[in-house]
C-alpha cells in the first residue's frame, strides 16, 4: 500500500481530518521563509493530539544539533532534509531521516540517488523555493530510483494526477502539500480525502 503524506499541515483540526481520511504520515514544515512554516509552539498542540496516532514528519533545513534534539523531544520521529546537507549529515541521522532532492535533469536524480538511507523524496527544482511549489517534473528521471529505494514522490501532485503518478512510477510513497489546499497552510478537507482515495484506488 502506497505511503501518504499530507505535508504543511498548521492546525489540529487540518491534522484530525488527515487521520480521518486514511493518509499515513502529516509534515511539519518548521523551515524559514516558507509559507507553510510553524514554530514549536504552534506544532506543539499537533503533535500532541497526534502522538501514537499518525507518523509525524518534521521538514527542516540544515537543522541545528540542538534543534534536531528539541525536534525528537517534542514527539518528532522523522526529520525530512530539504536543506544543502551533505551525505554525511544525513549519515548521523540515520535511520529516522531523509533527504529531499529537488529534481529538474538527470544529473539532479544522480544526485540523489548518492545520499544514504531506505527513504528518499524527490521534488520539482524551482529557482528559490525548497518545495511546496505546486509544479510536477520528468517521472520518467527517477523510475531507477522508484525500483531501488524507498521512493517519496512530491511535487505538484493533486487529487487528479496522482493516480497517474502511482501508476507510471509505482512510487514507496507520495508527497503533497499545495495541491489539497485552500491557501498555503489551512488544508481542504474534501481535496485531501479525494486525494488518498485517488492514491489507494491507483492501479
Amino acid at each position: 500500500m502506497t505511503w501518504i503524506k499530507i505535508c504543511g499541515v498548521t492546525s489540529v483540526d487540518d491534522a484530525e481530518h488527515v487521520v480521518r481520511s486514511g493518509a499515513n504520515a502529516i509534515g511539519l514544515n518548521f523551515v524559514h521563509g516558507s509559507k507553510r512554516r510553524v514554530t514549536f509552539e504552534q506544532a506543539r498542540p499537533i503533535v500532541s493530539a497526534m502522538q501514537g496516532r499518525i507518523e509525524l514528519v518534521a521538514v527542516v533545513a540544515a537543522p541545528s544539533d540542538r534543534e534536531v534534539k528539541e525536534l525528537r523531544e517534542l514527539g518528532i520521529q522523522w526529520l525530512q532534509l530539504h536543506g544543502e546537507e551533505p551525505a554525511a549529515r544525513l549519515t548521523r541521522l540515520l535511520p529516522h531521516a531523509f533527504k529531499a532532492v529537488a529534481i529538474e535533469d538527470a544529473a539532479d536524480a544522480r544526485r540523489a540517488a548518492s545520499f544514504p538511507g531506505e527513504r528518499l523524496l524527490v521534488d520539482t527544482k524551482v529557482s528559490g523555493a525548497s518545495g511546496g511549489t505546486g509544479k510536477v517534473f520528468d517521472w520518467q528521471l527517477v523510475t531507477d530510483l522508484a525500483r531501488s529505494r524507498q521512493l517519496i514522490l512530491a511535487g505538484g501532485l493533486t487529487p487528479a494526477n496522482v493516480a497517474a503518478a502511482v501508476r507510471v512510477l509505482s512510487p514507496w510513497g507520495v508527497d503533497v502539500a499545495s495541491g489539497v489546499e485552500f491557501v498555503p497552510g489551512v488544508k481542504d478537507p474534501e481535496l485531501v480525502t479525494a486525494f488518498v482515495l485517488a492514491v489507494r484506488s491507483a492501479r
